[in-house]
């Protein structure tokens, strides 16, 4: 399921940095580096902001393209008043900046030299924390047999999820063969794939909120924006969490708002409706009922095979092959 989010971006990346660092401090380095470009930037001097870049970032970024970048960039926001540091992410002292006119977060990356290797702005927006950091509610698998998890994790590059509020924390699970493949022959139908038509269960008891049913099918390799999840359902458990399953076949769901559910129950079929461009199943929890207005919640299971391996309270990522442990 794909959901597009408008925002103002200036990016500027040069290097590849380690992806975990762990001090959450700043360091003499940054400091001295941050101190210089704020004030060169708010004095002008933009030849003097070229002159701290690292060799590379000279060759990524000549003087002229840094010029028109910080050009834009005062005359969108104005001059620097005060930068407050964050904390370390994946290799940039990430800073909290309040300028003229508005808050921007600039994430600069320093090396030994005290050159910058890297920079990166962005309007800065608060952090949203769910009501609850991860399901209560023991959850099993919604399905029988071994499906693969196509998106499911914590980075972008396991879960293109993360971007969107609602559904930071989703899954989409397919079918696949010993080739990895999530068809037969072409898959050009929706009955060429091996996760359409199968049975769909209810992860835990709860309560249905929201029934979808009447989206029609699409063809694969073609998307219904309009409708995003498709033929759809949402369950209320009785600790506040949401979970949605999406993408059933059309007419086939067996349960209606405000029937009762007991883990296990079948709700539907596997179909390919929505934003969904081959039959799958796209599952998430979120801490409440407005998909607007709510954040995607971690989602554990309880006891699952995961690869071969019988695993407790664990959370699928990209990749995994999973199915209900024995």
């Amino acid at each position: 399921m794909k959901t597009s989010k408008k925002a103002i971006t200036l990016t500027l990346l040069f290097n590849l940095f380690v992806l975990f660092t762990f001090a959450q401090t700043e360091s003499n380095n940054s400091k001295i580096t941050v101190a210089k470009f704020v004030k060169f930037y708010n004095s002008n001097q933009q030849d003097s902001i070229f002159h701290i870049f690292s060799p590379k970032t000279k060759q990524e970024l000549p003087l002229e393209k840094t010029k028109a970048f910080l050009t834009q960039l005062k005359s969108r926001y104005g001059n620097i008043k005060q930068a407050d540091f964050q904390s370390y992410r994946s290799g940039f002292g990430v800073y909290k900046t309040e300028l003229d006119k508005g808050l921007l977060t600039i994430s600069i990356a320093v090396d030994n030299n005290k050159a910058i290797t890297g920079l990166f702005a962005k309007p800065y927006e608060v952090a949203i924390v769910a009501k609850i950091p991860r399901n209560i509610t023991p959850m099993q698998l919604p399905f029988k047999g071994e499906w693969t998890v196509f998106w499911g994790g914590d980075t972008k590059e396991q879960n293109y999820h993360v971007a969107v509020n609602f559904q930071k924390n989703a899954f989409d699970i397919i079918i696949t063969n010993s080739q990895g493949k999530s068809y037969k022959t072409d898959g050009k139908t929706n009955e060429d794939y091996y996760a359409f038509a199968q049975p769909l269960l209810s992860p835990c008891d709860g309560e249905i909120v929201l029934t979808v049913d009447g989206v029609k099918d699409n063809t694969p390799g073609k998307l219904n924006p309009m409708f995003t999840t498709g033929n759809s359902v949402l369950i209320k458990t009785k600790n506040n969490e949401y979970i949605l399953l999406a993408h059933f076949k059309q007419n086939t769901i067996k349960v209606k708002q405000g029937d009762k559910v007991k883990q296990g129950q079948q709700l539907g079929l596997c179909g390919n409706s929505g934003n969904s461009s081959e039959p799958h199943l796209h599952f998430h929890i979120q801490d409440a009922e407005d998909f607007y207005n709510t954040i995607g919640v971690k989602c554990y299971f309880n006891k699952l095979q995961v690869n071969g391996i019988t695993k407790s309270d664990y959370s699928p990522v990209k990749g995994d092959k999973i199915k209900m442990a024995n």
